[in-house]
């Protein structure tokens, strides 16, 4: 016989030779023991774990001659020496149908499976249906199935195998028994290669085995193929192949995450140019941007775990590290070797950007620019500091602020009693203050950096000076010149009294005052609408049911206008303000339009004899015409 790849020479032919799938093959063991085996299994999960290697032992298993508990068969394991398991083991038994679904997925396929399927085994205690990539099977075809799944003869079993259970229809599922397999572990894996390189004769190292793991992604099949691979481009010493790890590497066109390493060393320097010279170094050795961003992708993921774990470079984590990351312990320390130069926000945002860098490759032209980009964003982002940093610095803002240096700031206004024209400072910020300084840090992008934040806009209440200051602590070791974040000094002035609103009888009022706010920003649809409006104050909020139709509110209440009239709302008391979109069916009682101050409508209405008319006639004015420009 030719060469067998390892992965089939190797192939599992008992229960207890399937590693990492415990938790199926002991159900399985206890059913046949029991006997209690039913009529439909589905086997899920990643590539290359033992799905169509369990349903073949399964079959071995049920059509096995030799009864359980007899001395060829004393547990549930088939026997493996009687003509029924050599035949399915050899793949020509002929009551053991192995279907590949991927290319007879049709509905006549399926008509003529179902036709045989009424037939008695020609030999055997069952007659077994095998369907691999049983997903590709379509609807109409598993539509034909249902009845035979759901009251199939006793002789039949079907066992379908799959790596995307979710577009197995409802209905097949849940007519069956379904096993979620497992991804294999990285020390059952390795474990597996040692026994087959000493059976081989092949000597390899720790390393070279863990590599191998590792490149297996949780798949026992990808990492015999891998390892078979290997061992034909291996050296051969004294008669026998030699495994090492950089061999192993160069195989598969990956570099040694120590390269990483260095990198994360560099960035936490500050050493843009040594980035990018690792970066060429790596390039001219024909190395693919892909897929070396998709190894920075992999060996970051594995720092922000150490990071996350607490695992640190000096020992051996067992516990929840050594769990989450699948990689040899020589790597599990290299990443908390890494981890420790970072805090875990940073390490985050670093993995975010190689993430986003990864994706963008796949479409671009000139990808190595790209992947030296995605570096270079490392060490930018190492120079920025977290906003909340930045916050904390200043203490709530007003404690960082340089006070003036000739004490109480003095900002006279005109028709001003001299008394009130010299306040000093407040002692603190009042709740609307922070609000507004909280919402001019909110702009800031990803919460990582400030360079200058803008001083408050001046309110009727409120007048603001700006004052650089200086961070504490602004920059790490190697990082630029320090940042000046300009802050705001707020002095009170109880000059113009803002009315605030306290009852519902002050909704007019305030219905004035957002009509005059929006009329001097120009809003003149806007402010039409809230005059036309209907307000009421309910527990501190301002409800505002306008005549406008939902599909309209949005675009006669842009956000410029929304903004005008919240803040208008919140400066006179009012902290929440909801506007209403008028329905098909609900008419509101019409209201005088509230005209705005200095205008044609509020002129007219001031007028002594129009008030008197108005007075005589209980009347209200509709419209006013202003014929003073036509003369």
């Amino acid at each position: 016989m030719g060469y067998q790849v390892l992965a089939r020479k190797y192939r599992p032919q008992r229960f207890a030779d399937v590693v990492g799938q415990d938790h199926v093959t002991v159900t399985l063991m206890n059913a046949l023991t029991q006997n209690r085996i039913a009529h439909g299994y589905i086997f899920s999960g990643h590539r290359g774990i033992g799905k169509t290697t369990i349903a073949r032992i399964l079959a071995c298993a049920l059509n096995c001659r030799n009864a359980i508990g007899s001395p060829l068969r004393p547990t549930a394991e088939p026997c493996g020496v009687c003509e029924s398991c050599t035949e399915i083991r050899a793949g020509n038994a002929v009551d053991v149908i192995e279907i590949d679904a991927a290319t007879n997925r049709g509905i006549d396929e399926i008509r003529e499976l179902r036709d045989a399927a009424r037939y008695r085994p020609a030999r055997d205690n069952y007659k077994i249906y095998i369907l691999d990539e049983a997903h590709q099977i379509t609807d109409a075809a598993f539509n034909a199935l249902l009845k035979t799944l759901e009251e199939p003869p006793d002789h039949i079993v079907f066992m379908m195998a799959t790596t995307q259970p979710e577009d197995i229809p409802q209905t097949v599922r849940s007519r069956c028994q379904h096993f979620s397999f497992h991804a294999v572990k990285l020390v059952d894996i390795m474990g597996e290669l040692r026994g087959i390189a000493e059976h081989e004769g092949v000597e390899a190292d720790e390393g070279a085995l863990a590599l191998l793991a590792e490149a297996g992604d949780g798949s026992m099949r990808d990492a015999l193929s891998i390892m078979d691979q290997a061992i034909a481009s291996a050296p051969m010493v004294e008669g026998k192949a030699r495994l090492d790890a950089g061999q192993i590497r160069e195989l598969m066109g990956t570099v040694p995450n120590a390269i990483f390493e260095r990198v994360m060393q560099a960035v936490d320097g500050n050493r843009s140019a040594e980035v990018m010279t690792v970066a060429n170094q790596l390039m001219d050795a024909g190395n693919s941007p892909a897929q070396l961003a998709r190894q920075a992708v992999r060996f970051l993921r594995s720092c922000v775990i150490a990071k996350i774990a607490g695992m640190t470079p000096e020992g051996d984590d067992g516990g929840l590290g050594g769990e989450l990351l699948q990689i040899s312990p020589e790597e599990q320390r290299r990443a908390a070797r890494t981890a420790a130069l970072f805090s875990e926000e940073e390490l985050t945002r670093f993995l975010q950007t190689m993430l986003r860098t990864f994706d963008e490759l796949g479409y671009r032209q000139e990808q190595r620019f790209h992947f030296e980009l995605g570096l270079l964003k490392l060490v930018h982002l190492r120079r920025l500091l977290p906003v909340e940093e930045v916050l904390s610095s200043l203490g709530g803002v007003r404690p960082a602020v340089a006070k003036p240096a000739a004490g109480p700031v003095s900002v006279p206004r005109p028709n001003m009693p001299a008394a009130t024209a010299s306040v000093p400072p407040k002692p603190a910020f009042s709740p609307f203050e922070q609000d507004k300084n909280r919402r001019k840090y909110d702009g800031i992008e990803g919460g990582m950096s400030v360079a200058s934040v803008s001083p408050v806009v001046a309110t009727p209440a409120l007048i603001q000076t700006e004052a650089a200051v200086r961070v504490a602590e602004p920059v790490r070791a190697g990082a630029p010149a320090p940042m000046l974040v300009a802050a705001a000094a707020v002095i009170e002035e109880p000059a113009i009294p803002f009315p605030v609103v306290a009852s519902a009888g002050d909704a007019p009022e305030l219905q004035r005052l957002v009509v005059e706010a929006l009329g001097a920003a120009r809003q003149s649809s806007a402010a039409d609408a809230m005059g036309d409006g209907l307000w009421t104050v309910v527990d501190g909020e301002v409800r505002v049911q306008t005549d406008v139709s939902p599909t309209m509110l949005p675009m006669v209440m842009n956000a410029d206008a929304e903004k005008i009239a919240r803040n208008t709302v919140r400066a006179a008391g009012m902290m929440k303000l909801t506007l209403l979109a008028g329905a098909a069916n609900v008419v509101a009682e019409k209201k005088p339009r509230v005209a705005r101050s200095g205008s044609a409508a509020a002129k007219a209405m001031e007028h002594p004899l129009v008030q008197q008319a108005q007075k005589l006639f209980d009347a209200e004015i509709q419209t006013v015409i202003d014929l003073r420009g036509n003369d």
